[in-house]
């Protein structure tokens, strides 16, 4: 893909994500100002990733948006530029294997801790977005719609959003059945399709509640002592 940044298209034209929050605890004297965003929760395949971004005080980069707001071409024509332009930028990554055995929140948290520890700074702050606080201790701040309206949290959601993608390409052709390279582990028909025909691959989460509504293949449903699995419904809401 070229890495040339298309031309903002007129509907994100307006929506661009601030740093009004950023500034103030840069004045309050917190120096490292981390922002942190997920991708890969609601996917049936593949692992949750957790992006953290500590952008520079002094320059901004434009046409940077929400993740969700973004096609995939801009979003990797726009990567290159956030890794380079970030003070320091890190992804970090629970397994479908871990999902299964830690169950989706653990999972989330221990995906954000080797993304923190990735950053090699000790964040003064950290920005999250959402209402749910999946870092823990003091330092955090929830910002809701915080990937739209922080400049840190889009950058990271992007990040995490193309490293996880790229990663879910990659894996595609070893699991030709279930177009990973479209769909990126999420539930879509062909997916459905794919686990109806074939059922789970090697990198599917078996602990999700889809297990119960295949064909038997042999392989069981994977059940923790908590039954967290029971809260995912079949299309991955």
């Amino acid at each position: 893909m070229s890495n040339t940044v298309p031309k903002l298209r007129s509907r994100l034209k307006g929506q661009a994500p601030g740093i009004q929050v950023e500034k103030r605890l840069w004045a309050a004297d917190y120096k490292v100002v981390v922002g942190v965003d997920e991708v890969g929760r609601g996917a049936w395949a593949g692992p949750i990733t957790v992006g953290a971004a500590v952008i520079p005080k002094d320059r901004r980069l434009y046409k940077l948006r929400d993740s969700k707001m973004l096609t995939e071409a801009e979003r990797e024509a726009l990567f290159g530029r956030i890794a380079e332009w970030c003070d320091t930028w890190a992804t970090g990554h629970a397994s479908h294997e871990e999902c299964d055995r830690l169950g989706m929140s653990d999972a989330q948290r221990l995906a954000a801790r080797r993304a923190l520890s990735g950053l090699e700074v000790v964040p003064d702050r950290i920005l999250l977005d959402g209402r749910w606080d999946f870092v823990g201790g003091t330092k955090t701040i929830k910002i809701v719609r915080g990937d739209a309206t922080s400049l840190s949290i889009s950058a990271a959601s992007i990040l995490a959003k193309v490293t996880r993608d790229r990663m879910m390409r990659s894996l595609a052709p070893h699991y030709p059945n279930y177009g990973f390279e479209d769909n990126k582990g999420y539930p879509c028909p062909t997916h459905k399709a794919g686990l109806q025909a074939w059922g789970p691959s090697a990198i599917h989460r078996r602990s999700w509640v889809f297990m119960d509504y295949l064909p038997w293949t042999g392989i069981p449903r994977y059940l923790r002592p908590d039954n967290q699995g029971i809260l995912f419904d079949p299309d991955g809401e």
